[in-house]
């Protein structure tokens, strides 16, 4: 499998906060529970949103260009045997791309950004 350009965080409003103050992303619970941090590919995004984010009013997502990860980034199976993308490792704001808040309906709906591909 061929690793996507960029691949895709949902953090809490307060979470990103921290990223954004300290440099360094200090987990969301699911995060610090497995140990590891947990990602998305683009075709993986809005399932995540909607089962995981359900009526959760605004996260803020955010990508990260994988290669940027090196080693650290490790494609597992998880949901249905998929592939996704988790850091073992420090995440640090040098590696956001870019970021948009969002709003997840209670359906699990959601709006993305134009630059999620």
């Amino acid at each position: 499998m061929r690793n996507p350009e960029f691949i895709y965080k949902i953090a809490s409003p307060e979470a990103y906060g921290v990223l954004a103050r300290t440099g360094v992303f200090p987990g969301m619970p699911v995060d610090l529970a497995d140990g590891y941090v947990h990602f998305s590919t683009a075709a993986q995004l809005a399932e995540t949103l909607r089962l995981h984010f359900s009526g959760q009013g605004d996260v803020v997502v955010f990508s990260v260009r994988s290669s940027d990860l090196g080693m650290a980034l490790r494609w597992e199976p998880s949901r249905g045997g998929q592939l996704f993308p988790h850091l073992y490792g420090e995440l640090h704001i040098g590696a956001v791309d870019r970021q948009a808040t969002v709003s997840v309906a209670a359906d699990g709906s959601v709006a993305l950004p134009e630059w999620v591909v």
